[in-house]
């Protein structure tokens, strides 16, 4: 006996984790059967019985029976709709009074999404599952996924499939294939069901081939476009796991043969989809430090901050830490080869995170409480990080410049900790540190590990991570959210953490920009009255209307210009502080046009 051998659901969650963003739903009419939406088989026996009452026919006690007493022929949604209404709008009409919830629908907790389509909307959310296939005409899908703050690209007919988004772009694609109940291009009846547009064979064709399957609530009997798909899909390099209750019907024994499926028996879609969801959450969280263990290791930094005898076990702790995050860095699973896909950057991301974590809230909290001592410290650590990533030289671009990601979240974490406690002199002193390079010329701190002049930031690949489509400043964005959760580490419970935040990413452009000569800077802005006149790097400030107002009224305050320019930064000169100023407001001018 296997380890999960009897643990279908647990060797699924392991699949939908290890391959983020590969796996498809297909969803039939038994997910909604618990939201009290009626089956195809009781909106047809409901149907016989209003014809037959409209005729004076007393009530049955079976219907069904009734029905084949009567005509000779089992009951038959397809024929009975045809019978009933004789246009597609007709039969919309009809459909239309089974799926839309009343008010008191509503009250009762009927027809609204249920627990297995709120877990199908979180495994969206965090990025496991982004196809979604479902016979159904309701909206309950969209409406969870809605709840969730994702928006969907619906495909429910051949001409939204025409204007939809690509597949592969979209964060979450929901092909409704029998359309939506209030469209009246429904599919209904069987003749509808034979045969797909072109265009939805070859979209499905194309998820049947590149993605893993799990199938919940179709029985497999009919529609017949849907089970060709499936019969001709030319291979199996994902596995399709098939959820039934009970034993399965001929036509889905067909599928699950064909595809070489592996069959899942469930209680109900609510069990099925919460566990799957709670076991992928689990294993998620795994990868992550325990926050006990965190949060120790930051208090005990803390603790030794307290007292100067501490310095040597200070210095240990982080030693220990360091070489903790070193040797999970060179784990196989970051090795820069193989696919480049959106599923995969963002699971490296979250792993890269995981490891920092501790790293870079000890290091947010010596930014916070530390005297200056500690600099030397992080930046052996910084250091230590950054050559270990760039020991590697072969691989993919994007994989080669996340390696060092580690660098930046502890650069990032002391330096929004020195900022919240306003210890300028030691920011400025961490900003303008030397970064040697074997066989080259040596850089600053700034220049190697903040935002654009970082070997990892490329806003088109950081736009792939969840909410961060369509941002101008995706890295930074990102970073913030970061920094945000674990503030409570180095940054308290501050009204104003984004705007601490976004004041360190201003001060580090500000350094950045130091490496260029006075004299050359006013030259160029008087050479360029209207654009940028020098390259710096800036985050999301300068599309932030709010904040760069506070920032730009603070940089221009009496009280700033001398604490910042005794600290050193812009090179103590006056004149440097307002150039500086003028290149950001127009770099804030052009980020409002891209």
């Amino acid at each position: 006996m296997t380890l999960l051998q009897n643990d279908p659901i647990t060797q699924l969650a392991f699949s939908v984790y290890e391959n983020k963003g590969v796996f498809a739903v297909l969803l039939g009419s038994g997910l909604s059967r618990s939201a009290e939406i009626p089956t195809g088989w009781e909106i047809t026996l409901d149907l016989v019985r209003r014809v037959a009452i409209a005729q004076g026919i007393e009530e049955q006690s079976d219907w069904a029976r009734w029905y084949r007493n009567k005509t000779g022929q089992e009951p038959n949604y397809s024929t009975l709709l045809e019978e009933i209404a004789n246009s597609p709008e007709e039969r919309r009409a009809i459909l239309h009074r089974y799926i839309e919830p009343s008010a008191e629908d509503r009250e009762e907790g009927r027809k609204v999404p249920t627990k297995a389509h709120h877990a199908i909307a979180q495994l969206v959310r965090s990025g496991h599952i982004r196809v979604i296939i479902t016979t159904n005409f309701d909206r309950l899908m969209e409406n969870a996924l809605r709840e969730q703050g994702i928006e969907p690209t619906v495909v429910a007919s051949a001409d939204a499939l025409a204007g939809a988004e690509p597949l592969m772009h979209s964060r979450c694609y929901l092909l409704k294939l029998h359309g939506d109940y209030k469209d009246a291009r429904i599919l209904n009846t069987d003749q509808e069901l034979s045969a797909y547009p072109e265009s939805y064979d070859r979209l499905l064709d194309r998820i049947l081939d590149e993605h893993g399957l799990i199938v919940c609530g179709w029985s497999g009997e009919w529609d017949h476009a849907l089970r060709a798909a499936f019969l001709r899909a030319p291979n199996r390099r994902y596995p399709v796991y098939w959820s039934t209750r009970g034993s399965l019907g001929a036509g889905a024994t067909e599928l699950v043969t064909h595809r070489g499926a592996k069959t899942v028996p469930i209680a109900g879609a609510d069990e099925f989809f919460q566990a799957l969801q709670q076991r992928v959450e689990t294993l998620e969280q795994s990868q992550r430090q325990n926050p006990l263990s965190v949060e120790l290791l930051v208090n005990s930094t803390k603790r030794y901050l307290a007292k100067p005898e501490y310095r040597i076990q200070l210095d240990e702790l982080f030693s220990q830490e360091a070489e903790r995050l070193l040797a999970q860095l060179d784990d196989q699973s970051f090795a820069p080869h193989g696919q480049s896909n959106q599923a995969e950057f963002r699971s490296r991301v979250s792993r890269y995170e995981a490891l920092a974590e501790p790293l870079a809230r000890m290091a947010g909290a010596l930014g916070r409480w530390g005297d200056g001592n500690e600099l030397a410290l992080v930046l052996d650590v910084l250091k230590g990080i950054y050559h270990q990533a760039e020991k590697i030289g072969n691989g993919l671009t994007v994989w080669l410049g996340l390696r060092s990601y580690p660098a930046v979240l502890i650069f990032t974490a002391y330096g929004v900790g020195l900022t919240r406690s306003q210890r300028w002199q030691t920011l400025h002193e961490l900003l303008v540190a030397s970064w040697s390079r074997e066989y080259r010329e040596p850089r600053r701190v700034v220049s190697t590990l903040f935002l654009g002049s970082w070997k990892g930031e490329n806003n088109e690949v950081w736009q792939q991570l969840e909410g961060l489509e369509r941002r101008k400043t995706a890295l930074s964005d990102h970073l913030l959210e970061v920094m945000s959760s674990w503030r409570s580490s180095f940054a308290g419970v501050s009204s104003e953490f984004d705007l601490v935040f976004e004041r360190f990413e201003t001060l580090a452009a500000l350094a950045f920009l130091e490496e260029n000569d006075e004299a050359n800077l006013e030259q160029a802005a008087s050479s360029t009255p209207h654009g940028v006149f020098a390259g710096m790097p800036v985050g999301r400030a300068g599309w932030h209307d709010s904040s760069a107002t506070m920032l730009l009224h603070e940089l221009q305050s009496e009280a700033t210009i001398t604490a910042l320019l005794d600290a050193g930064f812009a090179k103590g000169s006056r004149r440097f502080l307002e150039l500086f100023v003028g290149n950001f407001k127009r770099y804030a001018a052009k980020m409002a046009f891209w």
